[in-house]
């Protein structure tokens, strides 16, 4: 996502789920009660919960120190510090970073801005945290070939005047993919098939020097929302034309398109995931994989030979289903959104297909004039709403098959502005934690490498997390109105557990040691999730 489209994204949803939409539309109560599918009905996930806490990022969200702005070179530790919060992160990269003039490449530094990627990838790596490399935007080189009233750095990666249905139109923007997954991937290639500019930018300015198989990149994404339908067709791709556009990013276009084209080309290991969809339609995907059918034919063992492996769409919960024009007019609580009913059909796509489904972004604002906006919950203000809703987005996810989530995003783009994910920042600008990082970190540390095992209640909701031979119960309220539940808790087997409540200022959970009565522990349940973990007698 880039803020310039930012005030659009309230059409999300033009397409699919009618029956659903129509359903909600004419119930009266349907805001008012978890529109979540019955949660009992759900399957494990394999995924650990930190993968759903992920967080969207730039380069200078890690390098930038506010006392050295033009260092682009080393992390800055207090921005490391913060970003260690999260499972994960989704790297905004734009394509003129490491490629600043065509067929010449940059890393370290990047010609543009001076950035080292090689450092934040690898000590994202030292810390664990998958990094997805989201490739966006045009060069300048590349909107050059646009008359000048056209050039936007959203157009679609091709050559003004390229046919958008040819994989051979994008050549150009497969030949970085090539170059960032040969330095960044596992695999070593031919140190003859890498350009890297050997030139400094001014006198004593380090050069950058070829590398491959570094090892520190599992994840490319191939730019961010084609389905750009309100910049127009010189920014919007239909299905088959992003799949001829993924073709040629993927291998290059089963290797018809030369030797240093395509990410899978560099380092078949890595996994290329489509764009995050804008708007989250089923079908899109499907005419993307019937593209394939028809123009790449199937693999020896009969599958679809497709150009992607992991499925991507982007979904901001509002309430935008309960108004005939579709304009979101506030933020919503994720059960209380089509969240559920999305991420199933999503999932069901993938079933069919062995593909992960990941959303990309997800998020809420805190101004109180955003349509995205958290809203004031009896004595909660807005940023510990934003907090609860982020971390039940998260169990919702894993509650229903999504592999990966990622939340939009680090810092505001400008808290002062009622533009929609203009606040939806974790931190703010002088770097001081909100009550959401503070919750993605304490659940983080608690139960970051346990799964979803399965729900035994949906009201309140319950769920089930396991980790070898240890459990964890995530109890949650799905309401947004300051409601609390007694709920009785059977632990069989268990003398004693762990209460764990959020804290929304600091970084360690609320624990308090509890007796288990004959297996049954009885508990407060609000719409913050509460977290127990029994303990082996």
């Amino acid at each position: 996502m880039v803020q310039d489209m930012k005030p659009y994204k309230f059409l999300v949803f033009a397409f699919g789920l009618i029956a659903f939409i129509f359903l909600c539309c004419t119930n009266p109560e349907a805001s008012s009660q978890s529109r979540e599918a019955p949660a009992l009905l759900q399957k494990p996930n394999p995924a650990p919960f930190k993968d759903f806490l992920g967080i969207n990022a730039f380069e200078w969200n890690f390098l930038q120190n506010p006392a050295d702005p033009n260092n682009g070179s080393a992390i800055f530790e207090p921005k490391m510090a913060l970003i260690r919060s999260f499972g994960g992160v989704r790297h905004y990269l734009d394509w003129t970073k490491i490629e600043p003039q065509k067929g010449t490449y940059t890393f370290n530094p990047t010609a543009n801005g001076g950035w080292n990627l090689d450092v934040i990838y690898q000590r994202c790596k030292v810390a664990g945290m998958d990094v997805l490399v989201c490739l966006k935007t045009c060069p300048e080189w590349l909107l050059a070939t646009y008359p000048p009233n056209e050039r936007d750095n959203e157009n679609i990666p091709m050559p003004y005047g390229a046919d958008k249905k040819l994989p051979s139109s994008y050549l150009d923007q497969a030949r970085a993919g090539f170059q960032l997954a040969a330095r960044y991937g596992s695999t070593k290639v031919d140190t003859t098939l890498l350009t890297v500019s050997r030139k400094p930018r001014w006198t004593n300015d380090p050069v950058n020097s070829a590398k491959t198989g570094l090892g520190l990149i599992k994840y490319i994404e191939c730019d961010n929302e084609r389905d750009k339908w309100w910049k127009g067709d010189k920014a919007r791709q239909t299905a088959a034309e992003y799949a001829a556009n993924l073709s040629a990013f993927y291998d290059g276009n089963l290797g018809k398109l030369g030797k240093a084209v395509g990410v899978k080309t560099a380092d078949p290991g890595i996994k290329v995931v489509m764009a995050g969809l804008a708007s989250p339609d089923v079908h899109y995907v499907q005419e993307m994989i019937n593209w394939c059918k028809e123009h790449r034919g199937y693999k020896k063992d009969g599958r679809i030979n497709l150009c992607f492996d992991v499925i991507n769409y982007h979904l901001y919960a509002n309430d935008h289903l309960s108004h005939s024009d579709k304009q979101g007019k506030v933020g919503v609580a994720p059960e209380l959104s089509e969240a559920a009913q999305v991420a199933d059909a999503f999932v069901a796509l993938g079933e069919k297909y062995k593909l992960d489904v990941w959303v990309t972004e997800s998020g809420y604002d805190i101004n109180d004039k955003s349509p995205q906006r958290a809203i004031a919950i009896g004595e909660k203000n807005a940023t510990i709403t934003q907090a609860d809703w982020t971390i039940r987005t998260a169990l919702l996810y894993a509650r229903h098959g999504i592999r990966k989530n990622f939340f939009y995003m680090l810092y505001d783009d400008n808290l002062q502005s009622p533009t929609q994910y203009a606040s939806s920042g974790f931190v703010n600008n002088d770097l001081s934690r909100r009550p959401v990082i503070n919750y993605i970190s304490q659940v983080k540390n608690l139960m970051g490498e346990y799964h979803y095992s399965r729900t035994i209640s949906n009201a309140p909701l319950v769920d089930i997390y396991e980790h070898v031979n240890k459990k964890i119960y995530v109890l949650t309220v799905p309401e947004q109105q300051g409601q609390t539940k007694a709920y009785t808790l059977a632990i069989p087997h268990c003398k004693k557990a762990v209460v764990h409540r959020l804290n929304a200022s600091g970084l360690m959970m609320a624990s308090q040691p509890v007796i288990v009565n004959n297996g049954q522990l009885k508990v407060e349940v609000s719409e913050t999730p509460t977290f127990i973990e029994p303990l082996n007698n």
